[in-house]
């Protein structure tokens, strides 16, 4: 498939790039590609505090093998983009040992950026960075670290710094003195071993193009980029609102008003041509007033705020009229209001996504409808017991979205 790709053991990643790369000419464009990956989803993540500072010193880590490389070539990407930033380079190992194309990465580095690049030891490191780019080990790292590495990476991690990267993995894996990276930047293929390492921060999965012509069997993958693309054509001109999907939203309470809210803010942003939105009947005025293109219709209320039985017929003689329906965000835990959340997967036959609150065994347990569950580890607890993820979705029937740092989703065979 070309929007998942899988996940492979660090072995597994090794095998696979002898077959792929199997020249230096070849190593030396993954690695560019790698490079130019790495700083451009640096430049878009620094966006979420602001974006980057235009003279801001980057810190460059650099250890012997091709994770180093990969840091030199970003670090060169970054300092093109940049005209005004620096870079210190610290390397771990000095030159000598470096492999071939590490040393070309450096070299490179050096040559396009001479004034702007300086080697330095760990004396030498400035005050603060903007940016710390982590190449010093690679998934073939094993433990322990070595006294260079533990020095470097110390020093590294006590540095003020805006945004702390690695390369595919924090440096020094699981082990104490590891790299603290902000995002980890998975280059060519998701490695296992980053999926549960404490370091790793936010992970972002980098596609350099492996598994454009050949299946790699695995029972996990990662969900790429390209899943969006049917999403991402215009839509026919002479189109109109009815034809774009039509959404039913049933959530919401008194107490737990902005969770409706959102649910219907998402499903215009999906793109949705419609969106009907059940929702306690004292909400119902700031909520129009907010969101004007939702269809908004007031929900008789439970004496706590919640939605009450009698409402019911609000939702089924509509029915005719929905694509998919939204259950569950915000709704509370209200008895009367659980009841009516099983009574409606009971009763409809279009998809519904069961959310929050109406995450509950009862409610989901009698339900007949094509269902995508979306429970944190809490709720996926409360409804699953000691059932794997898999042995879950498979007995339930559903897709189950367990969110999470690395959100895992399955319909009970493989885990995307």
């Amino acid at each position: 498939m070309s929007w998942a790709h899988p996940v492979l053991t660090g072995a597994e990643t090794k095998a696979l790039e002898q077959r792929l790369l199997a020249d230096e000419a070849a190593e030396w464009r993954a690695m560019q590609n790698a490079g130019r990956a790495v700083a451009a989803a640096v430049e878009k993540d620094f966006r979420e505090i602001g974006g980057a500072p235009a003279n801001g010193r980057v810190l460059v880590l650099v250890g012997k093998g091709h994770n180093g490389g990969d840091a030199c070539l970003a670090a060169n990407e970054w300092l093109q983009t940049h005209p005004h930033a620096a870079a210190d380079v610290l390397l771990v190992y000095g030159t000598a040992a470096s492999r071939p194309l590490a040393l070309r990465a450096w070299q490179d580095l050096q040559h396009r950026h001479r004034d702007r690049v300086r080697p330095v030891s760990v004396a030498r490191l400035a005050n603060d960075y903007a940016l710390s780019l982590d190449g010093v080990f690679g998934f073939q790292f094993r433990p322990p670290l070595d006294a260079a590495a533990s020095e470097a990476l110390a020093a590294a991690n006590r540095r003020p710094v805006r945004l702390r990267a690695a390369i595919d993995l924090p440096s020094g894996g699981g082990e104490t003195g590891a790299f603290r990276a902000d995002f980890t930047y998975v280059t060519g293929v998701v490695k296992r071993e980053v999926l549960s390492l404490p370091h790793a921060g936010r992970l972002r999965y980098l596609d350099l193009g492996f598994f454009a012509d050949a299946a790699q069997a695995s029972e996990d993958f990662v969900i790429a980029d390209q899943v969006l693309a049917p999403m991402r054509g215009w839509r026919d001109p002479s189109t109109e609102k009815r034809r774009e999907g039509h959404v039913f939203v049933l959530a919401g309470s008194r107490s737990y008003p902005g969770a409706a809210l959102m649910a219907v803010t998402a499903a215009l942003r999906a793109g949705a041509g419609l969106v009907t939105a059940f929702v306690p009947q004292s909400l119902v005025p700031a909520f129009s007033a907010q969101v004007p293109e939702a269809i908004w219709v007031g929900w008789p209320e439970t004496p706590e705020g919640g939605l009450a039985l009698e409402g019911r017929h609000l939702l089924l003689e509509r029915l005719d009229r929905t694509a998919a329906l939204v259950v569950g965000p915000g709704l509370g835990r209200e008895r009367e209001s659980l009841a009516l959340a099983a009574d409606v997967l009971k009763t409809v036959r279009v998809p519904v996504v069961v959310d929050a609150d109406a995450l509950q065994p009862e409610v989901i347990s009698g339900a007949t409808a094509t269902l995508v569950l979306t429970p944190h580890a809490g709720e996926f607890a409360r409804i699953a017991g000691n059932r794997s993820l898999q042995e879950f979705a498979a007995s339930a029937g559903a897709t189950v979205v367990l969110k999470s740092p690395r959100t895992r989703v399955c319909a009970g065979g493989a885990v995307y």
